[in-house]
């Protein structure tokens, strides 16, 4: 059997604690390299999309959204670019990725919501152009969906009037004079960015 001396055992020792570290220092630069390649990534796909290339824009973010899963940035350009392509459905995914990230970002929620509209709408009009809104099930959602738009966005909204509805006077009731026309104020800036 060979006689090993302590000195010799604390010099394997040594060199195998020197071997980790290094290992585990080379390593080590991984995400700061993944955090230079998010920013990477978006900063090109943005410049895509500045030179009016949209679908290679879209790849980018895609895979920005990759390199740092937890930023809610690229999903958030991907759901308002498909947005205003009019690719709803995407819109809607892209949407619920970001909102998984921030539940209380008010654009995500905005272009979920507005495309949710949008494709039931679009799958309306083709059902009544089907003749498939007679069945019993297919009523029973349109006047969920009318319900619960009336009470989100009021009875004015739903029955497509741009002004509320008011009653004809009685007759013989005189009519109002109309007042003179004046300049109206400007409207309040709105930070939707759908209207």
């Amino acid at each position: 059997m060979n006689y090993v001396s302590p000195t010799a055992a604390n010099r394997w020792l040594i060199a195998i604690f020197f071997a980790t570290t290094l290992a585990s220092c080379a390593s080590g630069g991984g995400s700061k390299k993944a955090s230079n390649d998010y920013a990477t990534l978006l900063r090109n796909a943005e410049a895509q999309l500045s030179a009016g290339h949209v679908e290679q824009a879209l790849v980018g973010f895609n895979a920005a959204s990759q390199a740092d899963p937890t930023r809610k940035e690229p999903w958030l350009r991907s759901a308002q670019l498909q947005f205003d392509a009019g690719n709803y459905g995407r819109a809607i995914v892209a949407a619920e990725e970001v909102l998984k990230r921030d539940p209380s970002d008010k654009v995500a929620d905005s272009v979920l919501t507005v495309s949710g509209l949008r494709v039931a709408s679009k799958s309306l009009a083709r059902l009544q152009g089907n003749g498939a809104l007679s069945s019993s099930t297919a009523q029973t959602e349109a006047k969920n969906l009318v319900r619960s738009l009336r009470e989100t966005m009021g009875n004015d909204f739903v029955s497509g009037d741009d002004k509320p509805v008011r009653p004809p006077p009685p007759k013989g009731t005189p009519r109002p004079k109309p007042k003179p026309a004046t300049t109206p104020a400007a409207p309040p800036k709105d930070d939707n960015p759908f209207n």
